[in-house]
């Protein structure tokens, strides 16, 4: 692996360029990238581009690129609005994404610069899409899983390497083509050995570039390239106010290395977190490391733009948090298995991977939600979007003004309307720009051949849907059971006709059976047989579905365990 910078405190020898991870891990389709995403088509898009006036260049409208998609690559329009919606999601803060809400896709555009190059790294999912639904996230290090520890007594992976490390190795492996895609038109094939870049073209190299001189403050690479006692071996011309070729990609790939905020640095050198307890098992509670959730941040050191939580290997837990730790993170939930997880504070992004039998409930997130290969496991949840590939017997309650997104290996998938609230919900659905118009929660989207599955029926086989949309017999809404304070007294929103009716008839039946019993006129004794009935199976059902490990995983532990909402750690 290549590594860049240096460690010494002061001068220059401390920069040191990385991958911005948002655009591969948010990014990046789990799709086999299209044919003619590649170099020689986008070049080709970015001349007609020019061609198109100010509805092609330096910003490409929609139009454009839904008639260059859909005519020239022969994309799909579904997918052609995905990608433009992908990177409009990425590329703008809150404040300019709420105030584009309203306008119409035929009116939207985007920076044609930073576009290519997100279709051109969609070439990264052709590397490991084999690997994809196998090898997703990372192992949290732990010294069982590896013969090889580095130096320090970390432990490395081997061949499951790191999704960073991946898309590090793509960049530096593609570097040539990605900066050969931002030489403006007009220059191509001059005959000139050095190409000169533009001071823009460098600051579209920043949607997949950032850096750092000090170790702490990140900055776009374009930044750093221009800072003085850089420009001399970043190849930048005052009087030209632009880069030279050559001289700008040497010294990216000298200084290009690990990312100092990444879940990698995160997962070795973050702050530990205790917010998960050793795990019971036949009333014992069990001593081993092993059997204890890990939680890290890097909140103490990282910007907001590159704070990262990390939940790994909860098991049989309970974790709930709303604190500046979890405030507009990136979170990673990994390995997750019968637990219940609240994070009810703003979100950035969330991966949620390998999960099995775990309900988590998040404050709205800003971007996107990924779901990669997990099973029985329900999301509820605000979001700009969600995604879901390699998952089978998972329920999605979502409020979403993009249509979910379904991907390959997915088998009975449901979908639901969002169904609680929290206190502070609506003041953090403003803060990260969501509202409750349009909610595209049951307009699920499938891409690529995922539409259908095969179940076989006696001798014969028949085409299903791998997703579904809840029946209102089957639903219920979900009481978040934290004391908290705000002004959110219901769901923003409301619910669907068909799903508030099905809720009203069960409350009257409900009440029917109450008067029934109270009718009854049944005698003491009676009644004192009847509650204990009812109450072992009531027992049962909690046993059963596992509703009875909740209720207990929300007894507290001790006094301080009813901090947790409040407190960081």
């Amino acid at each position: 692996m290549h590594h860049g910078g240096g460690k010494q405190a002061g001068g220059s020898e401390t920069l040191q360029l990385w991958v911005r991870p948002e655009p591969f891990t948010l990014g990046v389709l789990p799709l086999p990238p299209h044919p003619k995403l590649g170099l020689h088509y986008l070049k080709k898009i970015s001349v007609y581009a020019k061609t198109k006036g100010k509805q092609g260049f330096p910003r490409l409208s929609y139009a454009v690129w839904k008639h260059v998609a859909c005519n020239k690559l022969q994309l799909s329009e579904d997918l052609a609005w995905v990608y433009f919606e992908t990177y409009d999601l990425l590329s703008h803060p809150t404040e300019e994404r709420v105030e584009q809400e309203g306008v119409s896709p035929g009116r939207k555009s985007v920076e044609t610069f930073k576009f290519l190059l997100f279709l051109y790294i969609q070439q990264s999912n052709k590397i490991s899409l084999r690997d994809s639904s196998l090898v997703t996230g990372e192992e949290w290090p732990t010294r069982s899983r590896s013969p090889s520890p580095d130096p320090d007594g970390r432990t490395s992976h081997g061949p499951k390497g790191l999704d960073e490390q991946n898309h590090l190795l793509f960049v530096i492996n593609h570097l040539d083509e990605m900066m050969g895609l931002l030489v403006e038109p007009d220059q191509y094939g001059d005959g000139v050995h050095d190409q000169l870049l533009s001071v823009e073209a460098v600051q579209a190299l920043g949607f997949v570039i950032e850096g750092s001189n000090n170790g702490k403050q990140v900055k776009p690479v374009h930044t750093i390239a221009m800072q003085h006692g850089v420009q001399q071996q970043s190849g930048y011309s005052k009087i030209s106010q632009s880069f030279s070729f050559r001289s700008l990609q040497t010294w990216v790939r000298k200084h290009l290395g690990a990312n100092l905020f990444g879940i990698t640095a995160c997962i070795a050198t973050g702050r530990r977190l205790s917010w998960t307890k050793p795990v019971e098992q036949d009333g014992r509670t069990e001593s081993s490391p092993g059997k204890r959730g890990r939680v890290a941040t890097n909140a103490h050191i990282a910007s907001k733009q590159n704070k990262v939580l990390i939940l790994s290997q909860v098991c049989k837990q309970t974790v709930s948090q709303s604190s500046d730790v979890v405030n507009e993170a990136h979170v990673k939930i990994h390995r997750c298995h019968f637990s219940y997880i609240y994070l009810l504070s703003p979100l950035r992004s969330v991966s949620i991977e390998k999960c099995k039998h775990t309900t988590v409930v998040l404050g709205p997130v800003q971007t996107c939600i990924n779901v990669v290969g997990c099973e029985h496991t329900t999301i509820i949840a605000v979001c700009h979007r969600i995604s879901v590939s390699s998952s089978t017997l998972c329920t999605f309650h979502t409020l979403t003004p993009s249509q979910p997104l379904v991907f390959g290996g997915n088998d009975s998938l449901t979908f639901g309307p969002y169904h609680t609230h929290y206190p502070q919900l609506e003041s953090h659905m403003t803060q990260v720009g969501l509202g409750t118009e349009p909610n595209f929660w049951d307009q699920p989207l499938a891409l690529g051949k995922v539409a259908l599955g095969k179940v076989k029926l006696g001798p014969d086989s028949q085409d299903v849907p791998v997703f579904d949309i809840i029946s209102p017999k089957d639903f219920y809404v979900f009481v978040i059971p934290f004391d908290l304070e705000g002004d959110t007294k219901e769901i923003p929103g409301g619910l669907p006709e068909e799903y508030e009716r099905a809720l009203h008839h069960r409350e009257r039946d409900v009440k029917r059976w109450s008067k029934t019993v109270k009718e009854a006129g049944l005698s003491k004794e009676q009644k004192k047989q009847f509650q204990s009935i009812v109450e072992a199976k009531f027992q049962a059902w909690l046993a059963e579905t596992g509703n009875k490990r909740q209720l207990d995983g929300l007894v507290p532990s001790s006094p301080t365990h009813r901090a947790a909402m409040d407190s960081p750690r």
